[in-house]
């Protein structure tokens, strides 16, 4: 009868070691930018490495000049968590999705808006499409729902959870339902925007979605 329950305990520790909990990978190691690809604007003159920095454990973003750091590889279906805050005055960046190859300061991808007052509004950048987005102007918009109740004021950290499943996006700002848009790219990098003033991103990793 022992062995038969140390078997079958056995079985089960298998079970949920294999199907238990979510796999989650690490985009920001808490030290450096490993895995990272900084891009700044070419026509400026300070160095990527100035812009984006580590400090205190948390990923500082210098805002000016314009850019983006972005990840190292393209990533397909995942649930990607972000907390950001803003550094003195909230002002604007941004959380890119579905990346595309060319990097440039407008690159080819769908813009999380973190803009203070409009985060969660979804961003056309460099000619990416997306169903229900009329590609109007030079950075077709779809509002959010929700109002600046979902988001902390300037100082206090926020949490951007974006499900990206085949060619649907999905946006949360502080759990709270944003956005959606369908007909995306399938696969991208994932970037995180220099577009404004000074803010610190933490905590930001990848989760599976079934």
């Amino acid at each position: 009868m022992n062995i038969r329950f140390l078997f079958a305990a056995l079985v089960c520790a298998l079970a949920l070691g294999s199907c238990g909990g979510n796999a989650r990978t690490e985009l920001f190691n808490g030290k450096d930018l490993a895995g990272w690809v900084c891009v700044v604007d070419s026509l400026g003159d300070v160095p990527a490495g100035e812009v984006f920095t580590v400090r205190d454990g948390n990923i500082r973003i210098a805002g000016q000049p314009f850019g983006y750091m972005r990840t190292a590889r393209q990533y397909g279906d995942y649930r990607l968590h972000a907390e950001w805050r803003w550094i003195g005055e909230a002002t604007n960046s941004g959380i890119f999705q579905r990346v595309q190859e060319g990097d440039k300061v407008w690159p080819q991808g769908i813009e999380c808006q973190l803009m203070a007052g409009r985060a969660g509004d979804l961003v056309l950048l460099g000619g990416a499409r997306a169903a229900g987005i009329e590609p109007v102007g030079k950075f077709p918009v779809k509002a959010r729902i929700g109002d600046a109740g979902c988001e902390k004021p300037a100082g206090e950290w926020n949490e951007a959870e974006i499900v990206c499943r085949g060619d649907r996006m999905t946006v949360y700002i502080n759990g709270m339902l944003q956005n959606e848009c369908s007909g995306t790219d399938r696969t991208g990098y994932i970037a995180l925007q220099s577009e404004g003033g000074t803010l610190e991103f933490r905590n930001v990793y990848l989760t599976d979605v079934k």
